[in-house]
């Protein structure tokens, strides 16, 4: 009797053509004027994902600046995004011949029909491919195990862990389905009952569709992975009040290492610095940002 014939593997999404693309994608309505209906897969706890938000601005400043890669990119949360319309608005502030600087703002309106700003962020775009490949650092990738040998949502039914891994956050299955997020098991303690008490966070991250990461999706990996407030003991989501990424370079094909850590919690707020590293060793993007915990 022949044998049955295996199922296709799933086919690989490509840069430009994947739910990332299209759900980032924005509608020029006049110059420096954009249109985006924000995408309720990206979600967190009913918000929109900080990471996702970034790289929707940062996409509108690719198409208003002369340059297309964010070297620098802050922004400020001012107000929770919520999925459905909104609007992009870009202002060139400088161009130069290597480095150019704009500004964005998200708007959407409240229920009285008043426009609300959600975030506003200020960056300077270059060109990646444009750089000198002289690297001098300290610098060093995150060692933890093996993609295979680390854990997510979606092996909760086969992890050999008591928990049988770490279950998704209420309310957060939507942005977790469209990640691929291998947790470092040292990094588990919060998932198990038992946080370790440092605020470490390392996992490999890439698109669950596979599409390899870019300038622009490195902008959401250094925000998509639990909070470093967890390891610590404390629960609930951790909203960004400020968010500043650098990006180094243009990351090679292949999942991210994401190690991110927390030195200081005090007076409700506490860092997070993140690093990003690719498939090639480099140090791809790195990042802090400032977030508000609630104690109570």
């Amino acid at each position: 009797m022949p044998e049955a014939a295996s199922a296709p593997a799933p086919e690989r999404a490509t840069i430009g053509d994947s739910e990332f693309d299209r759900d980032t994608a924005l509608t020029r309505r006049a110059p420096g004027v954009y249109d985006i209906d924000l995408s309720a897969g990206w979600t967190i706890i009913n918000a929109v994902n900080g990471g996702y938000l970034l790289a929707v601005l940062g996409r509108a400043l690719a198409d208003a600046l002369p340059h297309a890669d964010p070297f620098t990119i802050s922004a400020h949360y001012l107000t929770a995004s919520q999925p459905g319309p909104a609007v992009v608005r870009t202002d060139v502030v400088r161009t130069g011949r290597t480095l150019s600087t704009g500004q964005a703002s998200l708007f959407q309106y409240d229920e009285q029909g008043r426009e609300v700003e959600r975030l506003r962020v200020l960056a300077s775009y270059g060109d990646l491919d444009s750089l000198p490949d002289d690297v001098r650092t300290t610098a060093a990738p995150p060692a933890f195990p093996p993609l295979d040998d680390c854990f997510g949502p979606q092996d909760a039914s086969d992890v050999p862990l008591p928990s049988g891994g770490p279950a998704p956050l209420p309310g957060s299955s939507a942005i977790a389905d469209r990640l691929m997020i291998k947790l470092d098991p040292a990094t588990l303690g919060w998932a198990l009952g038992a946080p370790s008490g440092k605020g470490e966070m390392r996992a490999w991250f890439g698109l669950a569709d596979g599409r390899d990461a870019d300038p622009l999706s490195l902008l959401l990996a250094v925000d998509a992975l639990p909070p470093t407030a967890f390891e610590i003991g404390l629960k609930g989501w951790v909203p960004t009040v400020e968010l500043t990424v650098h990006v180094r370079c243009r990351p090679a094909p292949g999942p991210l290492r994401v190690s991110i850590t927390t030195r200081n919690l005090a007076g409700g707020f506490l860092e997070e610095d993140a690093e990003v590293w690719d498939s090639a060793d480099r140090l791809v993007a790195q990042s802090r940002q400032l977030a508000r915990v609630r104690l109570a």
